[in-house]
């Protein structure tokens, strides 16, 4: 439809965080039910608290930079890392839905596996796409004054 609002540039990015940390969140009621990791009660929570923990500290932070001028703005605009972040989380949480009731058979099992494995690899670009928003911000917060 082409339609396009403040609000709606707003709420879109707000919408997919709330979607990925319910889905989180609903992941952590109950152990890995397929694949190798079958079992596993620690995985998805620790996961959980790294990613919903960077996306609060990012909403603060690009918060408090764009008080701090157009140079702070630019150095927590979305790039790469956020991008690649946000799409193995999308496939790891896809496909460990798929499986959280369990099953058997080489396909769950796979699909368990790249899940698990992906939740990994978006916990690991999430903490280091915050260290490289922080190191960017980081001159702006030594010099800011209180």
């Amino acid at each position: 439809m082409n339609s396009f609002s403040a609000f709606g540039a707003f709420l879109d990015p707000v919408a997919d965080k709330l979607m990925v940390a319910a889905v989180l969140v609903l992941l952590c009621t109950r152990p890995l039910a397929a694949g190798p990791l079958a079992g596993n009660d620690w995985l998805v929570p620790v996961c959980t608290l790294a990613i919903i923990g960077r996306e609060i500290t990012m909403s603060a932070l690009r918060e408090w930079a764009a008080t701090a001028g157009p140079e702070a703005r630019q150095a927590v605009a979305v790039n790469a890392w956020g991008k690649w972040k946000t799409a193995s989380q999308m496939v790891s949480l896809t496909l460990l839905l798929l499986v959280k009731d369990g099953g058997t058979g080489a396909a769950v099992d796979a699909a368990a596996a790249a899940g698990a494995g992906l939740l990994l690899v978006a916990s690991w670009l999430t903490v280091q796409s915050l260290a490289i928003y922080v190191k960017g911000l980081w001159r702006f917060m030594a010099t800011a004054k209180p």
